[in-house]
């Protein structure tokens, strides 16, 4: 068995490239500034438009670095960790913490359950947690895992959080970094900029336009019909405000002989989903939700999906997918198609 794919801080990867150039040639008394890093397991880049330097990289750093120490598996003392390791109640005083659990319960209800936090267990068990395992799991580990397996087993009652199960486990990485691209937008917003794109490990958001009036343009990446990993940009979209995030299927999988399996587990049956879909791209007003959402999106047949996005307010999608002859097509939901450039 071959792992394929970095061990990701979140499930989501990179498949968005960012075009954004601009010489400010609109606005003369605004400066553009970028800052670069490395963070959570991948890159992250911000570019702003103000009259003066307002933001640091040490700043950006330093708030990468607390939603770390609040949501990373991969840190031992972050607050996820305490809380996977406690027995059946806990106090959350941590906002970030908070504030990512109560969305993700609304996505959970939303999406009727194919949105799951508690799946740590089972990331874990087929080899995409922060332990590598040398060998697929059999039925009988994966019916001992899904015990443990269910949002419905967790209660917030204010800053309390109640397992009825000690083996529950939580796993944010699906909805994190959508919420760490928030923060740092906020972030950009409280210190008076107003014309910036942030962007992390591909997931994005942006408020324009530019200073020379244009939206910004955003590539968007796609696997080509040979495979092997090769993608090309076929589409480009243009927001003045907004965030855009996606979730794949064909940068981060297992390679079991000729099987290739996907990371992203259903929790309701505890097996990797196979819906065909190779990846959704998701547009909404925030990146939190549009990173919740690609994930269920990944979860669902292609038609479902799209009826399931057309029906939901501010939330669009397109979707990438190999039909039954192994073709990759797409399909968007009515209101992407507007995003799309001419």
């Amino acid at each position: 068995m071959q792992y394929r794919g970095k061990p990701w801080y979140c499930s989501v990867f990179v498949v968005i490239a960012c075009w954004f150039i601009s010489t400010g040639a609109g606005n003369p008394g605004l400066k553009k500034y970028q800052l670069t890093g490395y963070a959570q397991g991948t890159t992250y880049a911000v570019t702003y438009y103000a009259r003066a330097e307002v933001v640091s990289r040490a700043s950006i750093d330093s708030i990468l670095s607390v939603i770390d120490s609040s949501m990373s598996l991969y840190k031992p003392y972050s607050l996820i960790n305490k809380v996977n390791d406690a027995d059946r109640i806990i106090r959350i005083t941590d906002q970030h913490f908070l504030r990512v659990l109560r969305r993700s319960f609304e996505i959970y209800r939303e999406s009727g359950g194919l949105f799951d936090i508690t799946v740590a267990p089972l990331v874990q068990l087929w080899g995409f947690g922060v332990e590598s395992r040398d060998r697929l799991p059999d039925s009988a580990a994966v019916d001992q895992v899904m015990v443990c397996i269910g949002m419905e087993k967790i209660k917030l009652r204010g800053q309390r959080l109640r397992k009825k199960r000690s083996c529950v486990e939580l796993d944010m990485n699906g909805i994190a970094q959508g919420y760490t691209v928030d923060v740092l937008a906020d972030y950009m917003e409280d210190r008076g900029v107003t014309r910036y794109l942030v962007e992390l490990g591909g997931e994005l958001r942006v408020k324009g336009p530019k200073p020379d009036g244009t939206p910004f343009r955003i590539g968007i990446e796609r696997p080509t019909q040979t495979g092997g990993g090769s993608t090309v940009i076929d589409d480009v979209v243009e927001i003045q405000e907004g965030a855009i995030t996606t979730a794949g299927s064909y940068r981060k999988f297992l390679q079991d002989g000729d099987r290739r399996i996907s990371h992203h587990i259903n929790p309701k049956t505890g097996y990797p989903f196979a819906t065909g879909i190779v990846s959704a791209t998701v547009y909404s007003e925030d990146a939190m939700t549009a990173d919740g959402y690609d994930n269920v999106i990944m979860a669902m047949p292609v038609a479902d999906a799209i009826a399931f996005v057309n029906q939901l307010k501010g939330i669009e999608v397109l979707i990438v997918y190999k039909d039954n002859r192994g073709m990759v097509r797409d399909t968007m939901s009515t209101g992407f198609k507007k995003l799309i450039a001419n």
